[in-house]
């Protein structure tokens, strides 16, 4: 792997890698930009089959941050942190404490940024970690509202996930609002269980699929939601697919089997290639550029940065509605891609610099 050529091709950046063979962290941070101020992202913990796969992926997410909070009128740059997940992870030889010094090693390397960086809950994390990471920098949001921070982001990344389909709703199908609408949920973790909660509150119709047999099965039984097997969920014949689970589900053999008008989810990087987001086009598929509709969770951690307010932060989440409408008028417009038009407005957010 070329990785100055990929990093300059991503518009990078600082690349820092960290290991503590003590505390069995090996990380890599990916501090995409300062620009617009200090960078904010989550930290993921993930088995990764390849160094190189680690630094793809971290990199891919630490762009996409950095746009995903000038779309959101965040003053804060992007960037994004993996832990390589330690072989037992997951084993009894793996205990609580042994995760905690993991944690606290992570912690201490955040701090070396020197407030470059502030780190948060994403895939494989959660609040409890956040918790361990504040006991030894203040580089740290998303803590427990017992720490003094604002708790799990997933209710606010569904929320802004639940607006833009509303947006993408009203811009594609000409629907004033979602009662009947056929949502095919992909992955009910945490943010795809709070988005098909607010889908089945709001009157959708579901489908869903997870790995987990139990969970998809209890979601079901709490929402009344139809469920068919993770290879088939992208197969529905529905309005709106809503990929939630890990990136690159949709790829060039996916898309001509696609049933559904509009893609709109709460997962990172859902375009294994740019091809897919043309061929999506092709078809007169509507995609929501996931870094601006999945922007409810950064956009309630970054409201600590300034003191905590809950209820600006859900006015911000919930303008994710305008956002998408916009991207969706520009991509009619100019007969151009969606994820084309939410790069151009990122960028040009970007250029401009700090407002104030």
């Amino acid at each position: 792997m070329e990785i100055f050529e990929s990093l300059s091709s991503l518009g990078y950046g600082e690349l820092h890698f960290g290991r503590d063979p003590q505390a069995g962290l090996r990380t890599i941070v990916a501090l995409h930009s300062t620009r617009l101020g200090p960078a904010i992202g989550g930290c993921r913990v993930r088995a990764y089959p390849t160094e190189a796969a680690a630094i793809e992926d971290v990199t891919r997410l630490g762009q996409g941050m950095t746009y995903k909070a000038a779309l959101a009128r965040l003053p804060h740059g992007g960037a994004k942190s993996v832990l390589i997940a330690p072989p037992e992870l997951g084993t009894p030889a793996f205990t609580a404490e042994r995760r905690a010094e993991m944690f606290r090693a992570f912690g201490r390397f955040v701090d070396g940024l020197n407030g470059r960086y502030y780190t948060a809950e994403d895939s494989g994390t959660s609040a409890s970690d956040m918790d361990v990471i504040r006991g030894v920098t203040k580089y740290v949001l998303g803590a427990s509202a017992e720490r003094g921070g604002s708790g799990d982001p997933s209710p606010f990344t569904a929320l802004g996930v639940r607006r833009g389909i509303e947006a993408c709703a009203h811009a594609i199908l000409g629907r004033a609002d979602l009662k009947g609408l056929h949502v095919a949920v992909q992955g009910v973790g945490h943010v795809g269980t709070y988005l098909a909660r607010e889908l089945h509150q709001a009157g959708a119709r579901l489908t869903i699929s997870d790995v987990d047999p139990a969970r998809r099965a209890a979601i079901a039984t709490e929402l009344g939601a139809a469920v068919v097997e993770v290879e088939r969920i992208l197969e529905v014949d529905c309005d709106v697919i809503a990929p939630c689970a890990l990136g690159g589900a949709l790829t060039e053999d996916v898309v001509p089997r696609l049933k559904a008008r509009i893609v709109a989810g709460a997962a990172n990087n859902q375009l294994r290639t740019p091809a897919v987001g043309r061929a999506l086009k092709e078809r007169g598929i509507f995609y929501a550029p996931d870094y601006a509709i999945n922007a409810g969770g950064l956009i309630n951690v970054a409201e600590e940065y300034r003191g905590y307010d809950r209820e600006r932060a859900r006015k911000k989440t919930l303008a994710i509605y305008d956002t998408i409408a916009d991207i969706a008028e520009r991509a009619r417009r100019d007969r151009e891609q969606p994820e084309v038009i939410a790069d151009r407005m990122a960028e040009e957010i970007i250029a401009a610099g700090p407002t104030n």
